[in-house]
Order: structure tokens, then C-alpha cells, then sequence
């Protein structure tokens, strides 16, 4: 499985973004799919995912801005990312998770948000 993420860039606080992540064959969706971010120097965090059957899960810090969708058909999964502030950027990495996979963790190549205050 390939993800090709895209939509990440510079914006000024307060301001939206809209990252999408293509995978290149079928994600069932009772397998996950989201987003992680990572700041140089620390940990890579869950910022949210979706799966069905199953509300979609965000990071505390995210909920209430930031909202994933999942487009089954186009095997896509897409983060909405409103108010935005400049503790949220990162370089922002989109996953699956694939059971008939072995549970394999598969990752995009990573795109980078910068909000400026």
C-alpha cells in the first residue's frame, strides 16, 4: 500500500487547511486510517482517526478544529483543519492499518503544515 498525502503549507493563525491522503488500493473501512504529526525532537502523536463502525477519535488538543472524513470509494482520507494555531505545526503523516496485512502500519511521506502567529 502507497499513501500520497497532500494539502499541507503555510498559513497564518486562525487560518484552515485541508490534507488529503490517497492510498493506492482498497482500505477496507473497518481498517483505520488518520493522521499523525511530529515536531523535530519529540514523539510522533495521533491527531485523529477513522474507521468504520466507529466515531472518528481525535488528540485533545485537536478536537473541536480539526475533523477527518473518509472517502471509501476513492480510498482517500482527508483532515479539515480549522483555527489553526502555531503549536500545530508539524509534519503531518497519514496511516492505515491493514488486518488482512497482518496489521501492518503503512505511512504517506509526510507533509509539512506551518502556522505562523
Amino acid at each position: 500500500v502507497q499513501l500520497q498525502a497532500s494539502g499541507g503549507g503555510l498559513v497564518q493563525a486562525g487560518g484552515s487547511l485541508r490534507l488529503s491522503c490517497a492510498a493506492s488500493e482498497t482500505i477496507f473501512s473497518r481498517n483505520p486510517m488518520g493522521w499523525y504529526r511530529q515536531v523535530p525532537g519529540n514523539e510522533r502523536e495521533l491527531v485523529a482517526r477513522i474507521r468504520g463502525g466507529r466515531d472518528p477519535e481525535y488528540a485533545d488538543s485537536v478536537k473541536g478544529r480539526f475533523t477527518i472524513s473518509r472517502d471509501n470509494a476513492k480510498n482517500t482520507v482527508y483532515l479539515q483543519m480549522d483555527s489553526l494555531k502555531p503549536e500545530d505545526t508539524a509534519v503531518y503523516y497519514c496511516y492505515c492499518k491493514v488486518d488482512y496485512r497482518g496489521n501492518r502500519y503503512y505511512w504517506g511521506q509526510g507533509t509539512q503544515v506551518t502556522v505562523s502567529s
